[in-house]
């Protein structure tokens, strides 16, 4: 398997003074996701967690739903030239019975790390038909909760301590417990490793349940929150306008610029226990 990280040396300078160190970078490397042997798409990640990766976005683009719907997950050998075993190709097999991804979603080009909506046709095309609704969800969550998620979730980032450059995705119950942690050079690629996690364990959908991103809220992490059953979002940055739509359209809960007490509830506000300000005294 390729390695999550890879050293560098490089030349640092500091009020002029030159030296060359030895610098540890996260790894990006290519994987070609396969359903039954057919190509579907080329997404560049950081190595480790792949099937979960696999599965998440299966997840995510509607083509599963459980962990009976996957007969295995495998690496392909025969990547190379000379038969070897990159590592960077999974061959995702169907349980008999579970109709094979629309032939739209087949991408020609890479998804990059940042955009994992890449050779999608249109918008219409990614406001994919939920599972299950999150709207009913009756989840209460504490501000006083949701105000230690980012502090546990970046405490949990092993491999971001060694190279800064890796967004991270938690699974937190309303109470606050961790339940699962992925990294990834791609914020989407760290959703889908959490949520990948959670079919091949049978815990979807993840009703009760916030998820915790590190970056900002893009519309395409509300659509995985919400394929996954996940009532509540938070993030430590903006949402876009697009993602708190969908979240309004949805039900999900939303919540942005995460930082210490203070946070932005974008949609689903009934979720959030609130205390009103006191009324100035008149």
């Amino acid at each position: 398997m390729g390695r999550v990280t890879s050293r560098r040396r490089l030349v640092r300078i500091v009020d002029g003074v030159v030296s060359e160190p030895v610098d540890t970078l996260a790894a990006e490397e290519p994987m070609e996701i396969r359903v039954n042997g057919r190509s579907l798409v080329i997404t560049m990640r950081t190595p480790g967690d792949d099937f979960d990766l696999a599965a998440g976005f299966l997840v995510s683009e509607g083509v599963v739903r459980a962990a009976a719907d996957l007969a295995t997950i495998r690496y392909c050998a025969g990547a190379t030239a000379d038969g070897g075993n990159t590592y960077n190709v999974v061959d995702v097999v169907l349980a008999r019975g579970v109709a094979p991804p629309d032939p739209s979603l087949e991408r020609n080009f890479y998804t990059t790390s940042s955009c994992g909506l890449c050779g999608k046709a249109s918008l219409e095309a990614v406001r994919t038909v939920a599972r299950w609704s999150v709207r009913e969800d009756p989840v209460r969550i504490d501000p006083a909760v949701l105000s230690t998620l980012p502090e546990t979730l970046r405490n949990a980032q092993r491999v971001f301590d060694r190279t800064g450059g890796l967004h991270a995705a938690g699974l937190f119950s309303a109470d606050g417990r961790l339940h699962c942690l992925r990294e990834d050079v791609g914020r989407h690629n760290a959703v889908d490793k959490v949520v990948g996690w959670a079919v091949r364990n049978g815990r979807l959908p993840l009703r009760g349940s916030v998820l915790m991103v590190s970056g900002r809220a893009s519309f395409e992490l509300v659509q995985k929150a919400v394929m996954a059953g996940i009532p509540a979002l938070a993030a430590v940055s903006a949402p876009s306008s697009l993602a708190a739509e969908l979240a309004d359209d949805a039900g999900l809960t939303l919540v942005g610029f995460l930082r210490g007490s203070s946070m932005n509830i974008y949609a689903g506000a009934h979720r959030i226990a609130r205390r009103e300000a006191p009324r100035a005294a008149v």
